[in-house]
Order: structure tokens, then sequence, then C-alpha cells
């Protein structure tokens, strides 16, 4: 496995400049972002503990018309106030409003899941870089459940990770420069929640804190970074203005770990 050069990022992560002058952030700069009103309601989080009372197909096929107007155009709303935030921090950032790549899917997998109903009771909101071989790569999201809201960044080592974003430039980068998480522990850590996954025994397992040791990259499966919220906060008009700030503290973290040298 080749290490990428670290150099051409500022492991400080107060910008984030890829080799040439690509790419540059100014997590400094505020957005223009002020709309007239809230762009998520109380009936975003009752539609989602409703269904959590009634996760069966029937009453799903009978509040459609409610989810359009509880969940997915609200969503819709967020990604067009978010969307100029994440293209001035990255024009590479998919914003074509397409299910998986910007919005999660309400419809469960349960060929997989421990959890075989058939409705996720929560829906996320990313922003990513589209990766070669669409591999899993680093994302800024925002996603809202019965009763919690999160927003901040996060990377998934997918099904294969000797072929993952994190194998193939995460760990290198965090080898060549291994003070890089502690810096940014010490720039982002009274703010934001961290946790990361690796395998244990044949099952993820949790850790909470910062993967500051080096043989913490050479197994880790997933790393979270985010702020949590209060659903009363996700209803006020500031909200997307929030969720912005929270990306450009975090973009530094996804530049790293998951942005190719070039």
């Amino acid at each position: 496995m080749s290490v990428l050069r670290s150099g051409a990022i500022d492991v400080d992560g107060e910008s984030c400049t890829l080799s040439g002058g690509k790419l540059q952030v100014a997590p400094q700069v505020e957005g223009s972002m002020s709309p007239a009103r809230p762009v998520i309601t109380r009936e975003t989080f009752q539609f989602f503990k409703e269904l959590g009372r009634n996760n069966e197909k029937v009453w799903m096929d009978a509040n459609r018309e409610r989810y359009q107007s509880a969940v997915v155009q609200p969503f819709r709303r967020l990604l067009e106030g978010l969307s100029p935030t994440a293209l001035k921090l990255d024009m590479r950032f998919d914003t074509s409003g397409r299910t998986g790549p910007n919005f999660s899917r309400i419809n469960r997998d349960i060929r997989f899941a421990k959890d075989k109903t058939p409705y996720k009771t929560h829906m996320y909101l990313k922003f990513a870089v589209p990766a070669p071989e669409k591999r899993e790569t680093g994302q800024l999201y925002v996603g809202l459940s019965t009763d919690t809201v999160t927003a901040g960044f996060r990377i998934y080592s997918g099904g294969k990770r000797k072929e993952s974003t994190l194998a193939l430039i995460a760990e290198p980068r965090v080898l060549a420069s291994p003070r890089w998480v502690a810096k940014q522990r010490a720039r982002l850590g009274r703010r934001y929640e961290s946790y990361w996954y690796r395998m244990e025994k044949g099952e993820w397992t949790k850790h909470s804190g910062w993967p500051a040791a080096i043989e913490d990259w050479k197994k880790i499966l997933a790393w979270i970074v985010r702020r949590k919220l209060s659903p009363a906060a996700a209803t006020r008009a500031s909200f997307p203005r929030e969720v912005a700030k929270v990306f450009r503290d975090l973009y530094p973290l996804l530049c790293f770990t998951s942005l190719p040298d070039s």
C-alpha cells in the first residue's frame, strides 16, 4: 500500500488545500442562508413516532402523502438550503437530490438486518464527493429521527475494508501524520462527540472517543464525529445555518480521510 503525501493538506485542520491549490477551505467564512420560515416542523418528528408504532406496509401506504409532505419535501428544502455551503467547500459534492447520493432510504433491507420492520424511523441528508468504483467515502450529513437530531461527519469502510477509502487514503495519511487525530480532538473535542468502530470477535464494536492510536487505524471500520441537537433546534429558521457551520468545522476531516491528492 503506497503512502499518500500528506504535506499538501493542513494537518491542523484550519484549512484543506490539495496540491496545485485545486481545493481550498476557509471555515471562517459564513454563509448567507436566511430562510424566512423553518424548513423542518414538528410534523416530521410526529410522522417518525407514528411510523415507529405502526411499522407496517398497510399503514405506510395509507400515509404516503403525509410522508411526502412531512419528510420528503422538508428534506429537499434542506438540501436546497445547504447545497451552496457544500459547493463552496468543494464543487465536486454531489447535490443531485437523488436517493442514495443525498437521501437515505426509508425502506429497510431486511435480508441482512436484525430489525425486520420494513421501514426506518429516521432520514439522513448527506453530501459526499463521488469516489472511484462507487466505494464508500466520507460524508457530511444531517439526520433526524423520532427524538434526535445529529449533524456531522462520518466515514465507513463498506464491504471490503482493504479496498475502502479508509484503507487507501485515511490510514496512510494518519500513519504519515500520527498527531493529526490528536490535533482534531484539540480543535473540535469540546463541541463534538467522536466514536469509531472496529471488528472484535466477529462483531462491530463501538469505541467512544477519538481514534488517536496508530494501531486503531489499521483495523478501523467506521468513524463518526457529530453534534447532537434538539428537535426544537431543528424546527427553528436558523437550523440550516447551524448545520452549515458544522459542515465547515468538519469538512477538513472529510478532506484528510477521503479526498485523493490530485
